[in-house]
C-alpha cells in the first residue's frame, strides 16, 4: 500500500512538471494586470468547437496563477475544445480592521473579477477565438477554482441586491467542478488549505454574512447541469467536501453528478499525464457535444 503523503507529493510533482503552454491570444476584461483571459484554439476538428472556460485553483492565493493550469488548457485544446483560461485577483488583499492581512483571496475583488470575466468571455471569444461556439459553453475549475465555477453558475440565485446577481441563468451547458471547495462549512471543519475559506471571506466576523452569497452549497438549486469529479485519495480537498455538496444539492431537490476516482489524489485531475485528466475531458464532452 503506497504511503498517501508520498503518493500525493508524486502526483503534485507530476502535475507541475509540465512547461507552461503559451496561449494563442490573451485578452483583458479590465484594467488590473490580473484581469485577463488566455485563449487556446482547438487543435483538432473543423468548424466551431465547444468553449470550455477554466478557473484555476491555488487556494485563492497570489502565488498560484493560471499558468500552472496552462498544460491542462492545452490538453483540452488538443481534445478539440476551445479554451478560455481566466485569471483573477487573489490574496493578499488589504489589511482587515484587526490589522491582519488575508492570505487567501481578496474581498470583494476575487468575486468581482470572476463575475466580470464570465460576462466578458463571449465577446472576448468572438474577437479573439472565432473557432469557439459560445452556445456550447461549459465551465470548469479545479479546487478553489472549482468553488468559483460553482459560484459563477449560481449567480442567478444570489441574494437580492448582490452586485453579482444575474437576472437569468447563465448560458452554460453545465459545470464540471474538479475537487471543488464547494461546501464551506465542511471545508472549514476539515481545515482545508489551512483556513483558506475563512481568509477568503475576510475572517470569522464576516464569514456568515459573506458565505450566504459565495458558498456554493448555500446557492442551490441552480438548475444548471453540474458534475463533480473527485479523487477518493485527495489529501488537499478531501472527498468529504464533495460528498457534503452533493448532499446539500439533494436536500435542495437537485441532482448533482459525482464521479469518484479510486486511488487518485488532488492533482491528477488537471495533469495531462494522468488517466484522471482524460476522465475530466470526457465529462466535459458529455455536456458540451
Amino acid at each position: 500500500m503506497p504511503d498517501p503523503a508520498a503518493r500525493d507529493a508524486a502526483e503534485e510533482a507530476s502535475a507541475f512538471s509540465h512547461p507552461a503552454v503559451p496561449p494563442d491570444a490573451t485578452a483583458a476584461y479590465g484594467d488590473h494586470p490580473d484581469q485577463i483571459v488566455d485563449l487556446y484554439a482547438p487543435r483538432t476538428g473543423a468548424g466551431r468547437a465547444p468553449l470550455v472556460v477554466v478557473l484555476h485553483g491555488g487556494a485563492w492565493r497570489a502565488p498560484y496563477d493560471r499558468r500552472h493550469l496552462s498544460p491542462f488548457a492545452d490538453f483540452l485544446a488538443r481534445r478539440g475544445f476551445a479554451v478560455a483560461s481566466v485569471e483573477y485577483r487573489r490574496g493578499p488583499g488589504l489589511p482587515h480592521q484587526d490589522g491582519t492581512t488575508p492570505v487567501a483571496g481578496r474581498w470583494p475583488e476575487t468575486f468581482d473579477d470572476v463575475a466580470a470575466a464570465l460576462d466578458a468571455v463571449p465577446e472576448l471569444a468572438a474577437d479573439h477565438l472565432p473557432q469557439a461556439d459560445p452556445h456550447r459553453t461549459v465551465l470548469t475549475g479545479h479546487s478553489a477554482g472549482g468553488q468559483l465555477a460553482l459560484w459563477a453558475a449560481a449567480r442567478h440565485v444570489l441574494p437580492a441586491g448582490s452586485p453579482w446577481r444575474l437576472p437569468a441563468p447563465p448560458a452554460l451547458r453545465g459545470v464540471v467542478a474538479l475537487a471543488p471547495i464547494g461546501h464551506f462549512d465542511r471545508a472549514r471543519e476539515l481545515d482545508v488549505c489551512g483556513g483558506a475559506v475563512t481568509q477568503l471571506l475576510g475572517g470569522e466576523e464576516a464569514y456568515e454574512e459573506r458565505a450566504a452569497a459565495t458558498d456554493p452549497a448555500r446557492l442551490l438549486p441552480t438548475g444548471i447541469a453540474t458534475v463533480l469529479v473527485q479523487g477518493r485519495a485527495d489529501l488537499t480537498v478531501p472527498a468529504e467536501v464533495a460528498d457534503a455538496f452533493v448532499e446539500a444539492a439533494a436536500k435542495a431537490g437537485e441532482t448533482v453528478g459525482l464521479t469518484l476516482l479510486e486511488d487518485v489524489g488532488h492533482f491528477p485531475l488537471v495533469d495531462p499525464a494522468a488517466d484522471a485528466c482524460a476522465v475530466v475531458a470526457e465529462e466535459l464532452a458529455q455536456l458540451a457535444f
